[in-house]
C-alpha cells in the first residue's frame, strides 16, 4: 500500500515586512543613483547655484558683522549667519523639483515610471534624498568659504554627520513640498510662480538672518510652523554651538518629510494624467 506524500509547506505570498523594506531602500537608492548621473553631466549647475550663498556670506555676513545691528550674544554674525545661509543654499535647491518631474512628465518618462514594480512612495523619497545629496555637494562649498571666512566650525565628525542628516532631511522636506504643488498646478509656469513666492518668505519667516525674538509677534507664530526654522536651528547647533532643541528639530524635519513623501505619492498619479 502506498503511503501518500506529505503535501509541500505553503509558500506565503507575503515576502514579510523586513524584505520588503529592503526592496523599498533598493529602489530608492537605485533612484537617487539615476538623479545624481544627472548631475554629474552637469556640474556647472553646483557651481552657479553656490554664487548666491556666497554673495550673502561675503556681502551681507561681512557688512552686518560690522555693523552689529543684529545683537546675536556672544556669537560673531558670521558665525550666527552660515548656518541659516546652509539651509537656504539647500531651500533653493529642492524648492524647484516639481519642474523636473513636470519635464518627465511632459517627456513621457513619469508613465513609464509608474507601471513598474517600483512603489510611488520609493519613486518620491528617491527623487527627495537626491535633491538632500545635491544639497551636501553645495553645502560643502559654502563651509569651505566660510571656514576661509573666519566662521568658527565644529571639526566633530559625528556632529558633521549629524549635520548631514539635517541637511538631506530638509531637502527631502522642500522637494517633496514642490512634487505636491508641480501635483497640483500640473504646470512648469505656475510651479516657478508659486517657487519664487513661497521661498522668501520661508527663508524671510525662519531664524536664518535673525534670532526669533527680534521677530513681531505673527512672525514668531509663522517661524515655529516653518520647517526650516527648525533645521537652522539644528544647524546652529551642530556647527557652531549654540543652544538648540536637536530632539525637536529632529523629530520635526523626519516627521514633516515622511507626511510630504505620503502627500507627493499621493499626487504622482495626477502628475501622470
Amino acid at each position: 500500500m502506498s503511503v501518500p506524500l506529505a503535501a509541500p509547506p505553503a509558500v506565503s505570498a507575503d515576502p514579510g515586512p523586513l524584505r520588503q523594506a529592503r526592496i523599498l531602500a533598493a529602489r530608492v537608492g537605485a533612484m537617487c543613483l539615476v538623479e545624481l548621473q544627472k548631475l554629474r553631466r552637469d556640474q556647472t549647475e553646483l557651481l552657479t547655484r553656490a554664487i548666491q550663498p556666497a554673495l550673502w556670506l561675503l556681502i551681507f555676513g561681512e557688512t552686518f558683522t560690522r555693523l552689529k545691528a543684529i545683537p546675536t550674544g556672544s556669537t560673531p554674525y558670521l558665525d550666527y549667519l552660515a548656518p541659516g545661509i546652509l539651509a537656504q543654499s539647500a531651500l533653493f535647491i529642492a524648492i524647484f523639483y516639481g519642474i523636473q518631474i513636470i519635464w518627465e512628465r511632459d517627456a513621457g518618462v513619469l508613465a513609464k515610471l509608474l507601471v513598474t514594480p517600483t512603489p510611488r512612495a520609493a519613486l518620491v523619497a528617491g527623487k527627495a534624498f537626491a535633491a538632500g545629496v545635491r544639497a551636501l555637494v553645495q553645502a560643502l562649498m559654502v563651509l569651505i568659504l566660510a571656514a576661509i571666512l573666519g566662521v568658527r566650525l565644529t571639526v566633530n565628525p559625528l556632529k558633521l554627520l549629524a549635520m548631514a542628516v539635517v541637511l538631506v532631511l530638509g531637502s527631502a522636506f522642500f522637494c517633496c513640498l514642490s512634487i505636491v504643488i508641480a501635483g497640483i498646478v500640473l504646470s512648469r509656469e505656475r510651479l516657478m510662480g508659486i517657487g519664487q513666492a513661497i521661498t522668501m518668505p520661508l527663508f524671510f519667516g525662519s531664524n536664518a538672518l535673525y534670532p526669533v525674538d527680534l521677530m513681531p509677534s505673527w512672525l514668531k507664530v509663522l517661524s515655529h510652523v516653518n520647517p526650516l526654522s527648525y533645521q537652522v536651528d539644528a544647524l546652529r547647533g551642530l556647527l557652531i554651538g549654540t543652544p538648540s532643541h536637536l530632539g525637536l528639530d529632529f523629530g520635526v524635519l523626519a516627521a514633516a518629510t515622511v507626511v510630504a513623501i505620503s502627500v507627493a505619492s499621493a499626487l504622482l498619479g495626477r502628475l501622470a494624467r
